[in-house]
């Protein structure tokens, strides 16, 4: 409705008639709201709640706007009434009649007697009006007053409302998952004070009793309002403190299926941890073996020393089939991670050991068979009775099948027998780099 001047000219019949229908219209629709707030289940709830915090405060105002709103609506009803009995008198009114209605319709001619001190714990668009015994408005600020008073009321009552709606059923669902989850961790001996997990279980539990406390008795604590919205309840529920605990509930239900996996197949594993650190060990002593193989057999070559077998890993083994025995699952599920890793690593250690220690053999090795194609080469082509063949052949072959054996002069002896046959069957040999591979094609292949 337009806002009017008491001081205007008088309404006419036609213009007083609008007037009443759409004054009435308004009250329909007021009413109906009211009527509404009344019977709201947030209402309800925060009637027989025991509130603390924000909650309270703004709830304590909330009830003084509520019942200050249907002090206005009365007052408003009671000059609705009044106006439409005047019109009423006469199908036509008369000029008095319409000057009447003109100052109830348009001007401060409702008087809110009492108001002042229910207005006091409210929210009022002046403050000048606090303290007052009595308060007057005309019907239009009447019902922008009752309107803003709605708002704000209705705004708290659906956020509290809506807060309710969405946190503690969800809480419960998650304690609910927290109570099967600490079950199924102490049976895995998965406990407080001796697994992180157990640790993480105790202080989520601590947490969502916090939380569900706090949401029953302070809602508005746990909303968070849409920035920019002016609609009653725009916002949602801050479900930021609920979204942390569901996600560490999850990690340590992760944690706890790792440790249930352990449970299955522990002995599986063990018994493959026993069987890499064996391989480990025995080739490693092959290796020491070689060692002295090699030392006996190889001049003038350096060996690396080869260590032994780490105890601690055998140790560490002997702790997880006890940690297994005693089914303290919790305790071998890393314990099995770093020992899995750490034989894998051994393994690798003890086969690089015996490659390094046996790689004078294989060179003396390659040399033999090198030795031994180009002769075979000679052969086919003829020339195997060559006297200097036949000299630089016995001189290579002596040094390669004596011992000790040194590699260097043994390898001088193999490319001079090579340079020979090269000469003999027209070609040049491939000089092959010390300790490598050869072309066993033979030279002008």
């Amino acid at each position: 409705m337009a806002d009017t001047d008491p001081a205007g000219p008088v309404l006419d019949r036609d213009e007083v008639d609008r007037a009443l229908a759409r004054l009435g219209a308004e009250h329909e629709a007021i009413e109906t709201s009211l009527l509404a707030l009344q019977d709201h289940a947030g209402r309800r709830l925060l009637e027989g709640a025991q509130l603390t915090g924000v909650t309270q405060e703004r709830w304590t105002a909330t009830e003084a706007s509520i019942t200050l709103l249907w002090t206005y609506f009365d007052a408003y009803t009671d000059a609705l009434r009044t106006a439409r009995d005047i019109r009423s008198r006469r199908r036509w009114s008369s000029r008095e009649d319409l000057v009447a209605l003109t100052e109830l319709l348009r001007g401060d001619s409702v008087t809110v007697a009492g108001a002042a001190s229910a207005a006091a714990r409210s929210p009022a668009p002046d403050g000048a009006r606090q303290g007052r015994l009595s308060e007057r408005y005309s019907l239009v600020a009447l019902v922008d007053r009752m309107n803003e008073l709605y708002a704000a009321s209705l705004d708290m009552v659906v956020a509290a409302d809506a807060v309710w709606s969405a946190l503690p059923a969800r809480i419960d669902l998650l304690a609910a998952e927290l109570h099967r989850t600490s079950r199924l961790a102490h049976s895995v001996g998965v406990r407080p004070g001796e697994h992180p997990a157990g640790d993480d279980l105790e202080r989520i539990t601590r947490t969502l009793t916090r939380l569900r406390e706090q949401v029953v008795s302070d809602p508005l604590a746990y909303w968070k309002p849409t920035e920019g919205s002016s609609a009653p309840g725009g916002g949602r529920p801050d479900t930021t403190v609920y979204d942390r605990e569901a996600r560490a509930l999850e990690d340590v239900r992760r944690e706890i299926d790792a440790v249930l996996t352990v449970r299955q197949d522990a002995e599986k594993r063990i018994v493959r941890l026993r069987d890499v650190l064996s391989r480990a060990d025995r080739t490693l002593a092959e290796a020491r073996t070689a060692r002295g193989e090699v030392l006996a057999k190889i001049a003038a070559t350096e060996v690396p020393v080869v260590s032994g077998p780490p105890t601690v890993l055998q140790e560490q083994l002997s702790t997880a089939a006890e940690y297994r025995r005693h089914a303290q699952w919790h305790r071998l599920s890393p314990l099995l991670e770093s020992l899995e890793q750490k034989a894998e690593d051994e393994l690798l250690r003890a086969r690089e050991s015996l490659t390094a220690v046996t790689a004078p053999l294989a060179i003396r090795a390659e040399l033999r068979g090198r030795l031994d194609a180009y002769k075979a080469k000679v052969a086919r082509h003829g020339l195997a009775e060559d006297p200097e063949l036949v000299e630089r052949y016995e001189k290579a072959r002596r040094m390669l099948w004596s011992a000790p054996c040194d590699l260097r002069v043994a390898e001088q002896a193999v490319l001079r027998y090579q340079y020979a046959a090269a000469e003999l069957l027209g070609g040049t040999p491939r000089v092959p780099e010390q300790g490598g591979p050869d072309d066993r094609r033979g030279p002008g292949a």
